[in-house]
């Protein structure tokens, strides 16, 4: 890279994080979530010819969101979240993860194979793109009410699981178009690649912990943290397993074993701030990213396909809420003692955005897929939907369901801390 190059991405950087600050401070007096606001102005940026704000292809690139925002984002909240909450939580969470992706993916390849006569092998790889959810609006609106804890876990933890399954899925539906993959073969890799990465994620996590044990030196423990958030992440990636469940699983090991037993207490400290500060960043550029990705004057010659898209997620998401989720919790015990009161499953419906995840794995597409063009119109109108239409109404849903139910901790508390 020459010096012009990296002079232009500096310059790009910079742009958007003063971006990123502004309309953070304009969308607040609105109560509008930021996340919501800054694909707006991402959209218009992309559509306008202003070069500070409009970022060059390259900037947009799907490595950019996979590899160096993604790992940030997802250990912070992994770190953030509390083990017992989680245990609490398992039950309603393994629903929402595991079947809950390939029920989301298979509805909306089914809606768009009926009602377009799109190839089914096709719409399943853009069901597999928009299965995983991305809460990030939503849990910047619980920052701002008072919400239970568990609910705010299940959310939260939905999608660090289910952004690593999703990941998985896709890269399945992808493969199976030059190599066909028997339904017992995509399972048996399915399991073998979760279990695989989250074994390695455990190792790592327990390895930086003892690490820090042996020093007391809070920039030595955050630059063990900041190792572990992405070397966990590259060492799945390179041994072809899910570099998103692994760091998810390192960073729920440092967070709850790591804090308690091995890191001091200025290491804690420093790793909650910074950490925080970057989540925030990440954010803020994942979210403006995502609105420069969107081809907006492409997309009306897509609305009907986008359109069956949009309504095979939502059915899909109903299913998996209200019959996946909401039976198991009147079948089985463990599910109840989860906490997922009926007024929940409100939010946890109207919680399941769809934003970077999927906007990464559309830009990801190998240019060999057939009608890759139409695939990520699709994703990208589905997107842009779920963020605009439910991220900026999400607030008026967790106020009215949060308030009629009743769950095990009773009244609501701060939640999303």
């Amino acid at each position: 890279m020459d010096g012009p190059t990296i002079l232009t991405a500096i310059e790009v950087f910079v742009a958007l994080l003063g971006v990123a600050a502004v309309v953070a401070i304009l969308a607040r007096p609105l109560r509008l979530p930021y996340t919501v606001a800054l694909v707006v102005v991402g959209l218009v940026a992309g559509i306008g010819e202003t070069e500070v704000l409009r970022a060059p292809a390259p900037i947009v690139a799907p490595e950019i969101v996979l590899v160096v925002l993604l790992p940030g984002l997802v250990f912070e909240a992994g770190y953030r979240l509390d083990l017992a909450l989680l245990r609490r939580s398992l039950a309603p969470l393994l629903f929402l993860a595991m079947p809950g992706v390939l029920i989301s993916a298979s509805f909306v390849a089914v809606l768009l194979h009926l009602g377009t006569g799109l190839r089914l092998d096709l719409a399943f790889i853009v069901g597999a793109m928009v299965s995983a959810t991305d809460p990030a609006a939503v849990i910047s609106t619980f920052r701002r009410l008072p919400v239970p804890r568990t609910l705010a876990t299940v959310v939260e933890g939905e999608s660090l699981l289910n952004d690593g399954t999703g990941l998985v899925v896709f890269g399945l539906a992808v493969g199976a178009l030059t190599a066909p993959i028997s339904a017992p073969e995509a399972l048996v890799t399915f399991v073998g690649t979760v279990v695989i990465s989250g074994a390695i994620g455990v190792v790592a996590g327990f390895v930086a912990a003892r690490l820090m044990s042996l020093v007391d030196d809070h920039l030595i423990e955050l630059t063990i943290s900041v190792v572990l958030a992405y070397g966990t992440y590259l060492l799945a990636d390179a041994v072809h397993e899910s570099g998103i469940i692994a760091t998810v699983l390192a960073a729920i090991v440092l967070g709850n074993y790591g804090r308690r037993a091995t890191m001091s207490a200025t290491g804690v400290d420093a790793l909650d701030t910074v950490w925080e500060f970057l989540a925030y960043l990440l954010t803020a550029l994942v979210f403006l990213l995502v609105g420069l990705a969107f081809p907006v004057t492409e997309l009306p010659d897509s609305i009907g396909w986008i359109l069956w898209g949009v309504i095979g997620a939502l059915l899909g998401r109903a299913v998996v809420v209200y019959v996946v989720l909401g039976g198991g919790a009147r079948l089985i015990p463990a599910t109840r003692e989860g906490g997922v009161p009926v007024g929940w499953l409100h939010v946890l419906f109207w919680a399941g955005l769809r934003g970077a995840v999927a906007v990464a794995m559309a830009l990801a597409l190998p240019v060999s897929v057939p009608e890759r063009s139409l695939l990520q119109e699709i994703t990208f109108g589905i997107v842009l939907f779920t963020v605009i239409v439910q991220g900026s109404t999400a607030a008026a849903v967790v106020r009215r369901s949060v308030s009629e139910s009743s769950g095990p901790e009773g009244t609501t508390e701060e939640g999303a801390a």
